[in-house]
């Protein structure tokens, strides 16, 4: 056994010391306990909100996808027109230098366009030979019409092509 002087350390001895740590440690086991429990309640909700968001995408984007009125949610009518070839997507932009000029001048003119919506500042535009093609969903036949009408005021617009579809949800 250690004389008096070696057990005291600090002017505590080692039983004394031990039960000045243990509140302290308990507050750090109760503390790992709740953030435990906390990481457990975020990684349920944010997988809830993912399958949620995935939900109503998939929902909002349907009737947008045939330029009609449709409860159906499913694209098979646009997967089977862009595989025929006869519809420009956006693999078939041309590279040409003057092609992407124009491209990213409509694009501008569309998004500074506050007055337009998220949808329709996203279209998908392409251009060929000064040739413009605009697919996608707008809200309505107005903001159709004015995404035109904005592309063909841009220098070395030749012609548009809009097959813009009204997203009727």
């Amino acid at each position: 056994m250690l004389p008096n002087n070696q057990m005291n350390l600090i002017g505590l001895d080692c039983t004394q010391q031990v039960a000045n740590w243990r509140p302290l440690i308990n507050y750090w086991r109760e503390m790992m306990r709740t953030s435990i429990k906390l990481f457990g309640l975020v990684v349920a909700l944010s997988g809830a909100t993912a399958i949620a968001a995935d939900s109503i995408t998939h929902n909002s984007s349907s009737s947008a996808m045939k330029g009609a009125v449709t409860t159906n949610a499913d694209n098979t009518d646009l997967n089977t027109r862009d595989k025929s070839g006869d519809t420009l997507t956006p693999q078939d932009q041309s590279n040409s230098e003057s092609d992407l000029k124009v491209l990213a001048a409509v694009r501008s003119a569309i998004v500074d366009d506050d007055n337009l919506s998220t949808a329709a500042h996203n279209v998908k535009i392409m251009v060929a030979n000064g040739a413009v093609t605009l697919r996608g969903p707008v809200k309505n036949t107005s903001e159709k019409t004015r995404v035109e009408g904005l592309a063909r005021k841009v220098a070395g617009v030749v012609s548009i092509d809009n097959r813009l579809d009204i997203d009727t949800n």
